[in-house]
């Protein structure tokens, strides 16, 4: 059985095979007590466009939930985090083997870091495909 993670929304556009969703985002330590009082509680809106066929049973206003599947979560955080340190340590290393001055490993390491943001920028389509949302009506 698929392991999926759920959120509520808001519908606040409909229209070309897409539905624009605004979904409150809030912090796991929004929920703690103290929470107006401290500076690391986060509450947001996120819109995010989701592509589906039945965009026209969608108007704005209408309360949704997106659907997506947490295997994907994974792999974005993997995409995210896990990968551009490991970038970076491994270049860091390489160069600081090769005994380069510090102000040349720093460079070369924020360039590696600089052309991987560029190449997930170009393979953007290709992810947007990946990580698919679906929506379920209220």
């Amino acid at each position: 059985m698929e392991t999926v993670a759920t959120h509520a929304g808001t519908v606040i556009a409909s229209g070309n095979k897409q539905v624009k969703v605004k979904m409150e985002v809030i912090s796991a330590c929004a929920s703690c007590e103290a929470h107006a009082r401290c500076t690391f509680s986060e509450k947001k809106d996120k819109i995010v466009d989701i592509d589906t066929p039945d965009w026209r049973q969608y108007s704005p206003g209408d309360q949704v939930t997106v659907i997506i599947n947490s295997g994907h979560g994974l792999l974005a955080v993997l995409i995210a985090y896990v990968l551009p340190a490991l970038l970076i340590l491994a270049v860091f290393a390489l160069l600081y083997a090769l005994h380069l001055p510090e102000l040349w490993i720093a460079l070369a390491t924020l360039l590696s870091v600089g052309i991987y943001c560029f190449v997930l920028y170009l393979y953007r389509h290709r992810l947007q495909r990946k990580f698919t949302f679906r929506l379920q009506k209220k």
